[in-house]
């Protein structure tokens, strides 16, 4: 017997913690770091490749409703490279007619800005329709587009779209650039003018398909190339959730929500709006 009464060669009370300790460390590691490299995986995802957006107002209407729920390939128009101001080259230039979601800077409802003009506003996506490239002229006269001196050709479909607060509107049909996409026309409203406008060099304007209801680069301008974070994809949730997170948690409020309030044909939708030789 050694001294302290521990066997010849023993490993003692305390070698058996330490090698307790070491265990339970290596057995806490396995089961965290699958769950942490997932983690990782899914924030690069979301960085580099594909972020979802919440559609939180109806400036979209009739294309996207309040509560759809989009994928955002952030990877065609070049992905920023987390924590630096780098950007990857994307594999497409911006194309007129895109629903596209991008940055703002915004202060509070009346205080918009193009993020590289205002870089202490806090930044929020914001989803349109990218209407002018680089050198493009815009303009609005008696409430019709006007691209590079021509009229954007528009019909009107006999359509009435309700949106919400039950508010009618008249759905036309427009063709910008070979995009066949609806926007809707409020008749209580005004017709718009807008002073022709020339889009500078790396920038790009956007409008609302919901053109009488959108706060849009009529009001706030253009944006930057950079700040562009893609083209919408796919429509993967649609509801009509105005509950609080406190409701949620009761099992009831999603049955409820999933049977009367949920958009199921909705799910699924895509939004290229090119036909034939154009797409």
């Amino acid at each position: 017997m050694s001294r302290g009464g521990s066997p010849a060669g023993g490993k003692g009370a305390r070698g058996r913690d330490v090698e307790e300790r070491a265990s339970f460390a290596s057995r806490a590691w396995e089961q965290i770091w699958p769950l942490a490299a997932a983690v990782l995986v899914a924030l690069g995802i979301r960085a580099v490749i594909i972020e979802s957006y919440y559609v939180p107002s109806g400036s979209m209407f009739p294309s996207l409703l309040i509560g759809d729920h989009v994928f955002v390939n952030k990877f065609t128009y070049g992905a920023r490279i987390p924590f630096t101001a780098e950007q990857l080259p994307g594999f497409v230039e911006p194309r007129r007619g895109q629903i596209a979601v991008f940055a703002l800077g915004r202060r509070g409802p009346g205080a918009i800005c193009p993020l590289d003009q205002c870089p202490d506003y806090p930044a929020e996506g914001f989803v349109k329709r990218l209407v002018g490239l680089p050198g493009d002229t815009i303009e609005f006269r008696s409430g019709n587009l006007y691209l590079n001196g021509e009229r954007i050709q528009r019909e009107d479909t006999g359509r009435i779209f309700e949106g919400d607060h039950g508010r009618h509107y008249r759905v036309y049909r427009e063709y910008l650039d070979g995009c066949v996409h609806e926007i809707l026309d409020d008749p209580r409203q005004a017709p718009t003018r807008v002073t022709p406008i020339e889009v500078p060099e790396d920038r790009y304007y956007f409008l609302g398909d919901n053109r009488d209801n959108s706060n849009d680069s009529r009001f706030w301008g253009t944006v930057h190339r950079r700040d562009l974070k893609g083209p919408v994809m796919i429509n993967y949730w649609s509801w009509n959730n105005r509950e609080s997170w406190a409701a949620m948690l009761n099992p009831f409020t999603w049955i409820r929500l999933l049977w009367s309030e949920m958009y199921w044909d909705r799910i699924g939708l895509t939004y290229d709006c090119w036909e034939g030789d154009e797409a």
